[in-house]
């Protein structure tokens, strides 16, 4: 309580001593003017003097490590640009190809089976005309044959018909060669 008495005691000397009440928020007082300017002006040279060259470096600093990195940013951009555009140009360039092989491919293909099927007329070819040689050669042996029976038999009728007048040896013996020949023909 002394302490509270105390203050109001100091309250009532200063509304003594500056004329008879407080003033309000806006009063101006000289004494409180000089000590604000005294303190923001020793503030303001210990701020500039430690504070702010500091934070300009950061500052500048900052800006610099931005402006570097918005640099690198730009060049990035630009190389991937750069290679994006390669990338479409041998994109381009590999449907080309492909386009390409494939058609030499179905080139080659026709080709190949134009060659078969060329291949496989001919050789079919070959064998009909071997086997027509074939057939001909047969048949000339088949009418061989049956013109050398036919002059066999000829000969056989013509030997029982004129058998009856044949009885020497000497026809005998071309009987007996005739009936052998006959039988190494059957073997």
């Amino acid at each position: 309580m002394l302490l509270l008495a105390q203050a109001e005691h100091a309250v009532e000397q200063a509304e003594h001593a500056s004329g008879g009440g407080l003033g309000g928020p806006f009063a101006l007082e000289p004494g409180l003017i000089i000590w604000t300017w005294i303190v923001f002006i020793s503030l303001f040279l210990l701020l500039r003097k430690y504070a702010w060259p500091p934070i300009v470096r950061l500052t500048e600093e900052r800006e610099k490590t931005i402006a570097r990195q918005l640099e690198e940013a730009e060049n990035a951009n630009t190389e991937a640009q750069a290679a994006l555009e390669e990338h479409k140009k041998l994109l381009a360039s590999a449907k080309e190809e492909t386009h390409a092989l494939i058609n030499e491919a179905k080139g080659v293909a026709q080709a190949e089976r134009e060659q078969l099927l060329a291949k496989t007329q001919e050789e079919q070819s070959k064998m009909l005309e071997r086997a027509k040689r074939e057939i001909d050669a047969e048949r000339e042996r088949a009418v061989s044959q049956l013109r050398h029976e036919a002059v066999e038999i000829s000969l056989a009728a013509a030997g029982k018909l004129i058998q009856e007048r044949l009885g020497s040896e000497a026809d005998r013996k071309i009987v007996e060669q005739y009936i052998d020949s006959l039988g190494s023909d059957l073997k």
